[in-house]
């Protein structure tokens, strides 16, 4: 309570209101590192249980896949912060994308702390969210609360910059530098986006994930009919600008990856399947790493796409993305990936080079002709 009423205080919340559900990231331990875990522990020691429906961010490995290639202590705190959060009555989701497990309501308040999460919620679902921490979404969670402020306010949810896309977006990369280009421009503004065409659930997860890595934007609109009753500030994105911020997250000269990454937000069904049926009957090289992260869930309704995909050597991972686990100590210094967010974040967190590429490309790069 006191942390939920001191960020009411500072932002100006005058009450608390009652949320659908809350989305916990700070879950991988290279990420959170150990500070917070004396806090969690102190929590579920004193028997406190969430409130509301709760699930978690990734967290560092998939159990059967990169458990045993990982050193052992790193493995054993994981572990041990999984087992806090259990015991404090999370789902064991580890994903970026609660939304495909369960779509929150529309007009429905939440208090998530995964800024994909939450631009997507906002933005294609009309929830409402605040892109909350850790330790707040946490408090949120066992007291089922949060302060009444930011986009759970209608006033706080309108356009404040129109944005006109001048330029053709011909894939999954082209709506992540778009993301990544605006995101740097707008800062905290929510932009109303014209010009979109064509664009699937898929595009505007990268465009948004990408969005809120590179920016501080919680929301952004692009549907027909928005009302707006005042002058809007104007930007114009032209080619030059898609293909100058695609040019700049490949930091690498080397054309071959040690990494192949695809599922940067976690992938959909309908990922997987493309993915499936684009692999065919080819193999992947051998001196390559090819990963494709997703929820359990998701797995477990792709079971027919899981088989044909890892028989050509991919390997499907759960619970886990490239960005929050240590790359690193696997011997990967180059990754290419057709997620800009990743592309973006790998340098500093991975301390890996980037090629930024469509999905085609990254298949053809992975797999043997």
């Amino acid at each position: 309570m006191k942390i939920l009423v001191k960020l009411g205080e500072i932002f100006g919340a005058s009450r608390l209101i009652p949320i659908e559900s809350v989305h916990v990231s700070g879950v991988s331990y290279k990420t959170l590192g150990e500070a917070p875990i004396d806090f969690l522990e102190a929590l579920a020691d004193a028997d406190e249980k969430v409130s509301v429906e709760a699930t978690l961010n990734p967290q560092s490995f998939d159990p059967e896949i990169l458990a045993e290639r990982l050193p052992k202590n790193l493995v054993e705190m994981q572990l041990k912060i999984c087992e806090i959060f259990d015991r404090l009555g999370f789902q064991k989701s580890f994903t970026c994308t609660p939304y495909y497990i369960k779509r929150p309501s529309k007009g429905a308040h939440l208090a998530w702390a995964e800024s994909s999460a939450v631009i997507y919620a906002n933005s294609v679902l009309g929830a409402w969210t605040n892109r909350e921490g850790g330790p707040s979404a946490l408090a949120a969670a066992i007291i089922g609360k949060t302060p009444d402020c930011g986009i759970h306010k209608a006033e706080n949810r309108k356009p404040k910059v129109a944005v006109e896309i001048g330029a053709s977006l011909e894939n999954e990369v082209d709506y992540g530098a778009l993301g990544i280009f605006l995101g740097k421009i707008l800062e905290d503004k929510i932009p109303l986006i014209k010009g979109l065409k064509n664009l699937s659930l898929e595009d505007l997860k990268q465009m948004g994930a990408a969005l809120a890595s590179a920016g501080m934007v919680n929301m952004f609109h692009y549907r027909e009919g928005v009302e707006v009753k005042e002058e809007l500030e104007k930007i114009t994105v032209e080619p030059k600008d898609i293909k100058k911020t695609v040019a700049e997250l490949t930091t690498t000269s080397t054309p071959k990856p040690d990494l192949v990454f695809v599922g940067c937000p976690h992938c959909s069904l309908r990922e997987i399947k493309k993915i499936a049926n684009a692999i065919g009957n080819r193999k992947v090289r051998s001196d390559i790493e090819f990963w494709i992260c997703t929820s359990r869930p998701i797995k477990e309704k792709a079971r027919a796409y899981v088989s044909k995909i890892e028989a050509s050597g991919a390997k499907l991972l759960t619970d886990t993305c490239a960005v929050v686990t240590w790359t690193d100590k696997l011997g990967i210094k180059t990754i290419m990936t057709n997620s800009a967010k990743t592309a973006y974040y790998a340098p500093t967190l991975n301390k890996a080079e980037t090629i930024l590429a469509p999905l085609k490309e990254c298949l053809k790069t992975a797999l043997k002709e």
